[in-house]
């Protein structure tokens, strides 16, 4: 690897400890080096607080070696006023001579306009650096602004004999846990990393689950419920007020609630899912983790309206029950977790 690419490359790392916190912005690493050794470096850590860019540069001791430093960055900087003002303004006010960009911005306020800001101010730019690996790991963002939906995650545990349940004869909630409490500590991690987290009715009934995180440190996302005709007693644990959450609804009336408890109204026709995903992007919710049940993660499945799949495999039998989905993709990574196995696939029919 060039000084580039490893600079870069420290730069991803910096964007990832932001994950989870900066949406609907993306996660951003900035490292500044003077003669090839750091000098200052940054990342965005929250949403509608300081950029990457400005964190760095605020790091550096000797503000007077910024004119004669390379500033890198895994995203074009903003040329427009937001949460902060510009970060175009605040390299060309620094005087810094070089920038080196990942990738440039697929937001339309932005997309191009800082790094011709750049150029214009007589600042060297130079892009394309690790571009693949940067958008894979800011695949969130990215899917958002070129597909105009949510980054999709699917996930769902399944049995050493094939069951993601058993036959439920009652509508009594009972979790029929299939992993081991690593797995499910994995699982709450997750949840801190997207912005949503959609469920069945059926889920809903038979699991009552929080859909919260409990056992990591971070926030809890949006809970989305799919209720069509509103039938879901306001006593489930979905419904309490330690996270928002959204119902999906077919019905145009709504119950009073609380202010945590929104709804959404939409057609439960073939186009439900297009239709779903088209809320989501107009609430600005990048990403979602669908931990429904059969029906639901198999509607998406059939319209191949996925982009991650996760898929953990128990240590239990359960030799009857309802048969896990079925699912293709290219096999991204394969471990053991303890006595559980853990695989996850990346849609191999779609680009980022």
């Amino acid at each position: 690897m060039n000084f580039d690419q490893i600079f870069m490359y420290r730069c991803i790392e910096l964007a990832k400890s932001g994950l989870g916190n900066t949406s609907p912005n993306p996660i951003v690493g900035c490292v500044i080096t003077y003669n090839n050794k750091i000098i200052g470096e940054g990342y965005h850590q929250k949403y509608g607080e300081a950029h990457a860019e400005v964190n760095a540069i605020n790091s550096v001791k000797d503000k007077e070696l910024l004119k004669k430093s390379i500033l890198y960055v895994t995203l074009e900087p903003c040329s427009h006023f937001g949460k902060t003002p510009p970060c175009t303004d605040l390299i060309v006010k620094m005087k810094i001579p070089r920038v080196v960009i990942s990738c440039s911005d697929p937001n339309p306020q932005v997309s191009g306009k800082g790094i011709k800001i750049l150029q214009k101010a007589g600042i060297e730019v130079k892009t394309g650096i690790l571009k693949d690996l940067y958008e894979w790991e800011n695949r969130r963002f990215f899917t958002f602004h070129n597909k105009k939906r949510s980054y999709i995650i699917l996930k769902w545990a399944k049995t050493k004999d094939g069951f993601i349940d058993v036959i439920r004869n009652n509508n009594v909630p009972n979790i029929n846990r299939i992993t081991n409490e690593t797995c499910k500590t994995l699982v709450h991690k997750w949840r801190t990393e997207e912005q949503a987290i959609l469920i069945g009715t059926k889920t809903a009934i038979n699991d009552n689950p929080e859909l919260t995180v409990r056992n990591y440190n971070g926030k809890n996302p949006l809970r989305i419920v799919i209720d069509k005709d509103l039938t879901l007693p306001q006593t489930l644990k979905v419904f309490n007020k330690k996270a928002d959450t959204l119902i999906i609804t077919e019905k145009n009336k709504f119950p009073k609630t609380d202010e945590h408890i929104k709804f959404c109204a939409l057609n439960f026709d073939k186009y439900f899912e297009e239709n779903l995903l088209n809320e989501l992007y107009k609430l600005n919710i990048q990403s979602i983790i669908i931990e429904g049940g059969l029906f639901t993660l198999n509607s998406f499945i059939n319209k191949n309206l996925w982009d991650e799949a996760r898929v953990f495999t128990g240590n239990k039998k359960f030799e009857k029950g309802l048969k896990a989905p079925v699912i293709k993709g290219k096999l991204l990574s394969k471990e053991k977790i303890l006595d559980c196995g853990l695989e996850v696939l990346k849609n191999n029919k779609l680009k980022y």
